[in-house]
């Protein structure tokens, strides 16, 4: 860890990935669905709190599904969605401060208000998690990353399609973005303000 984690609540928000009822059903690791969830909710509530911003960040589709991406490729996932597979964790609540968004692929700026909304209100750092670490936080955190947005990964309150796919990310691709720390420090350093 290269230094203390600071936290200024105006400038900071929180972005909470794909903690839906359809995806918080999928097997995980390191860390089990509900203790992500468990985690993410405490988080969210200190930041409304502290007066930060928080961003729930959904998946969804059309329900015709015209709006899927359909390239190529040696891995899908088969299957169907079950009706509400795309709403949002009751436990997270959703306040009228909180910006929901709901993206059509794996990050959470392509094709939404994301970044216009975080810089209208002047964020500069983003805290991430949820699941899929190495799908939706990795790709959310990359774009975040080339915007110029500082990041804070919370990786106890993330969770991967596997250990090694969580640790990879966590070890080796999230330290070249931002500072990887655990949800105690994250509230401490939110705290602390």
């Amino acid at each position: 860890m290269s230094d203390a984690l600071v936290l200024e609540p105006n400038e900071t928000a929180l972005v909470v990935i794909d903690l839906q009822r359809g995806i918080l059903k999928m097997p995980v690791a390191p860390h089990a669905a509900a203790d992500v969830l468990g985690r993410m909710t405490r988080l969210a509530a200190a930041f409304r709190s502290a007066g930060a911003f928080v961003v729930l960040v959904r998946v969804s589709f059309a329900p015709d599904g015209r709006d899927v991406l359909t390239q190529p490729r040696d891995f899908t996932l088969a299957g169907t969605r079950e009706p509400g597979w795309d709403e949002l964790a009751p436990e997270l609540g959703s306040h009228p401060g909180d910006l929901i968004v709901t993206k059509h692929q794996w990050g959470a700026f392509h094709g939404t208000e994301l970044d216009l909304q975080l810089r209208r209100r002047g964020i500069r750092t983003i805290v991430i998690g949820g699941i899929s670490t190495n799908f939706g936080v990795e790709s959310t955190a990359r774009d975040a990353f080339e915007r110029g947005y500082s990041l804070v990964f919370v990786e106890d309150a993330m969770a991967g399609p596997s250990a090694e796919a969580h640790a990879f990310a966590c070890g080796t691709i999230f330290p070249r973005l931002g500072r990887v720390r655990d949800t105690a420090t994250v509230l401490s350093a939110l705290a602390s303000r």
